[in-house]
């Protein structure tokens, strides 16, 4: 009895937490089962900087071509000062077109004379942002849910959204930060509770930060790995490694991981079932880059573990992929 007591009452905290950190407006399937979100990357931009132009240029393109449903920007928005300017200038081509949108931030996106407290607090007062009240906590992670187009009580999918933090702290250790275990917790404890309200189902899920983990280093390094479009560079990874990618394997919600930070890479890669892949870089010339600017799109399918995705770039589409079906080798002798 005290067992059942004491499960019940971890649960119904479970579903409190979710409920609290759940986003202000509603996203959802549309009628054809359909959900875009478009991933803006590594956007550096300087705020009247003229090699910026071409950031928001490309930003007010996709926008306009792909009509997303959501748009995520997964850090490393700002790369000058003033900071506060320079982020509204960003979000602002978002926000004049009424869509929903959210940030992580970057490891350079506090060092434009502004705290990531104080940024999240500025993108809050933005129109159309969909990140929680932070409480007490420096930088929040959260969590989009996306409603089933038939069943507006029902979570159909979930995207994470978390801050993978700048640099290690140790100071015998070289590099990136890495995901925390009190983040890795509160991963675990979402994922729990959706799944628990989803009849002991996972819900199908897409995880967004901005330094890749260290399963990219690994999986890139592996040449039976399926791996699509462009790697001009090293997976740039934290040192350490603290289970983030073993707990989404052992949840079983995540299908794919979306991360910027390396902006010579937009290749996707298939690890363990889980697609690792990086968003195109949408800045300007403030900062290295060799692939033309551009933006990410996955667009998700409702009721199943599936959805395409494709980079677009000024003259059009490229690297269209579909997961899991462009990551797993047929039978050859079935065709």
């Amino acid at each position: 009895m005290i067992r059942t007591l004491n499960f019940c009452l971890t649960l119904l905290a479970l579903f409190l937490t979710t409920f609290c950190m759940a986003q202000k407006s509603e996203l959802k399937f549309n009628k054809d089962g359909k959900f875009k979100i478009v991933q803006f990357t590594d956007v550096h931009f300087k705020y009247g900087n003229p090699a910026s132009d071409v950031a928001l240029e490309r930003i007010n393109q996709v926008l306009d071509a792909e009509q997303p449903d959501v748009v995520i920007f997964t850090g490393d928005v700002i790369y000058s000062a003033p900071a506060d300017s320079g982020m509204l200038k960003v979000l602002e081509q978002v926000s004049k077109r009424k869509l929903p949108f959210v940030v992580t931030f970057g490891n350079h996106d506090d060092e434009q004379g502004l705290t990531r407290t104080q940024l999240y607090d500025i993108i809050r007062t933005v129109p159309g942002n969909l990140m929680p009240d932070r409480g007490t906590a420096l930088s929040p992670d959260y969590v989009l849910t996306v409603k089933s187009s038939s069943d507006p009580k029902k979570d159909a999918a979930l995207l994470y959204c978390m801050d993978s933090h700048s640099y290690s702290p140790l100071k015998d250790v070289k590099g990136y930060n890495w995901l925390t275990f009190d983040q890795i917790n509160w991963y675990r404890q979402q994922s729990a509770a959706y799944k628990a309200q989803n009849g002991g189902q996972p819900v199908p899920a897409l995880a967004f930060f901005h330094i890749p983990l260290p399963e990219y280093h690994e999986a890139v390094r592996d040449e039976n790995a399926a791996l699509r479009g462009t790697r001009m560079e090293e997976a740039c990874s934290p040192r350490i490694n603290t289970g983030m990618f073993a707990a989404m394997k052992e949840a079983g919600d995540v299908m794919g991981v979306f991360v910027g930070h390396d902006h010579d890479n937009d290749y996707a890669v298939m690890w363990k079932n889980i697609l690792l892949a990086y968003g195109r870089y949408t800045g300007g010339n403030t900062v290295y880059n060799h692939l033309p600017n551009g933006a990410r799109i996955i667009v998700l399918d409702e009721g199943a573990r599936t959805f395409t995705s494709w980079i677009r770039q000024k003259d059009g589409i490229v690297d269209k992929v579909s997961y899991p079906a462009s990551f797993v080798k047929d039978d050859w002798t079935k065709r």
